[in-house]
């Protein structure tokens, strides 16, 4: 399948777009500046992450075909749900290749935290994510403050530490 010139060009600006700040951000790195993205969520909007600025983030790396990622989904929507108020917001960013098992797997097991599309695996890429899945916290000054790898049961609690830690401060 051709893609169109203009196509082609928005992922190329999206990918100088997170190259620019790729070196900031590593997946095992904290203390360091976050690094900005633009994606689209499956029905096509933009999401950034400087539009969460001001705010604790958690960047939540997952895909369909990963079990442990299905495991941890609903648990992290009930921390979104219950640390929203105080400041709090999640971005689920979904790297499979293709939106519509993305989709299905939303409509059998819906989220209320955003969800954006990494098709090229851009934005894993330039946080050097390599397991599936992977959380990246970030404080309301955007500074990447943990790192997290893989899932376990048991593993949110510690999520829930650190996030209530980054609201206090």
């Amino acid at each position: 399948m051709k893609r169109s010139n203009s196509s082609l060009l928005k992922r190329m600006a999206l990918v100088l777009l997170v190259g620019a700040g790729a070196g900031l951000s590593i997946a095992g790195d904290v203390n360091v500046p976050a690094s900005d993205f633009s994606l689209a969520t499956p029905a096509g909007q933009p999401l950034t992450l400087s539009q969460y600025k001001g705010n604790v983030v958690l960047v939540n790396f997952w895909a369909t075909w990963c079990g442990p990622c299905q495991q941890e989904m609903p648990l992290l929507d009930q921390m979104y749900r219950k640390y929203k108020p105080a400041g709090f917001t999640l971005i689920g960013v979904n790297v499979d290749k293709d939106a519509p098992p993305v989709k299905e797997l939303l409509a059998r097991k819906p989220v209320s935290f955003p969800v954006a599309l990494d098709p090229e695996n851009a934005v894993s890429k330039a946080y050097h994510v390599a397991d599936m899945p992977s959380s990246v916290l970030i404080d309301r000054k955007g500074v990447v403050r943990y790192v997290h790898r893989g899932y376990r049961p048991g593993d949110e609690n510690e999520y829930q530490d650190r996030i209530r830690q980054l609201i206090r401060e």
